[in-house]
């Protein structure tokens, strides 16, 4: 019996970086597949899915609309290396076809970027080292005379904007420091926060109340700008915004003004809708502004776990069974 036809959209070092020599001969093992470097529809692209049954796609591949059934007439499955799948697909695709994607892996190393940013903010590490980089020890002197100021998480309110994977995750490596934990989350149910040790509250309270308010939301029709400048202006003076998740969720100039005034610091792994960032953006170079260039979950074993787990809804699949990563329509309301 011929073996299924897939289509693997992809440049060459970026499927490298995915499909390591073990796990691209177990997709030969059962797949007769192409590879083809297109992030639009060429004729080559065209051709090769032609007699497709199934798609492999990763951040560089085309973002499909209906059109994809007639270019694809055999169709019947797309994986997607990474988890947004929302905005490369059109929603009818997800009830024509099984469209599944592999976010899972990237929690725990996103999570920890997210705590790593909140130590840093509380223990103050940026600080000391701006001052020890001057050409004085005055920071000593200053440090024996009069001590420390709060540098601990202990006691300290840490708001979660989003109680998703990221947001779970997150809950459960900051509890052992000792925080206090807020949530708002509207889509997670309150006993889930609680069993983590996180109060749900409304939206308000988590701004009022959060001395470092981590942003683990998934960027949708109501995320997108939410951290506005009215709702930035809600937090406490001295308050850290740190956002791993979507940068369109914050809005960019009011957080560069907040940040520039001295009234906020922000630590941030995401800068949508501008990333990466100019250069000469203010916030590259501002006091109170930590940056990473979009590196939570751009760990090789992140990766390589995409793969395992798009490996395993092709074979599932085609074998007759339930794809366990399957995104449905109805969960597309709540997703990036």
């Amino acid at each position: 019996m011929p073996r299924p036809r897939v289509v693997v959209l992809a440049p060459a070092a970026l499927f490298r970086s995915f499909f390591d020599p073990p796990r691209e001969r177990r997709l030969s093992r059962s797949f007769t597949w192409t590879r083809v470097a297109a992030t639009t529809v060429t004729p080559a692209l065209r051709a090769a899915l032609r007699d497709a049954e199934a798609l492999v796609t990763t951040w560089n591949s085309p973002r499909f609309g209906e059109e994809l059934l007639s270019l694809a007439p055999r169709l019947r499955l797309v994986a997607h290396c990474g988890g947004e799948v929302k905005g490369r697909f059109a929603r009818p695709l997800f009830e024509r076809l099984t469209i599944a994607n592999a976010p899972g892996p990237m929690a725990p190393y996103v999570a920890e970027l997210a705590v790593a940013f909140v130590l840093m903010a509380v223990r103050r590490i940026d600080d000391y080292r701006e001052a020890l980089r001057r050409p004085s020890n005055a920071i000593y002197a200053a440090l024996h005379a009069h001590g420390a100021g709060r540098e601990t998480l202990r006691g300290r309110t840490v708001g979660l904007l989003g109680l998703g994977r990221i947001g779970q995750e997150t809950a459960r490596l900051l509890g052992p420091f000792g925080p206090r934990l807020l949530a708002h989350d509207p889509y997670v149910a309150p006993r889930i926060a609680r069993t983590l040790g996180v109060t749900p509250v409304p939206l308000r309270r988590l701004l009022r109340g959060s001395e470092l308010l981590v942003v683990a939301a998934g960027l949708t029709d109501e995320t997108r700008g939410l951290l506005d400048r009215r709702a930035l202006r809600l937090l406490r003076d001295g308050a850290v915004v740190v956002n791993v998740a979507r940068g369109g969720i914050v809005d960019l100039p009011a957080l560069t003004a907040e940040v520039r005034s001295g009234r906020l610091r922000c630590a941030l792994d995401v800068t949508d809708p501008i990333e990466p960032l100019p250069p000469r953006h203010p916030l590259r170079r501002m006091r109170g502004a930590v940056l990473t260039p979009h590196v939570g979950a751009a760990a090789m074993d992140v990766r390589r776990a995409m793969a395992d787990l798009v490996l395993d809804a092709l074979e599932a699949f085609f074998r007759g069974e339930r794809v366990k990563t399957r995104v449905s329509p109805r969960m597309l309301e709540h997703m990036t």
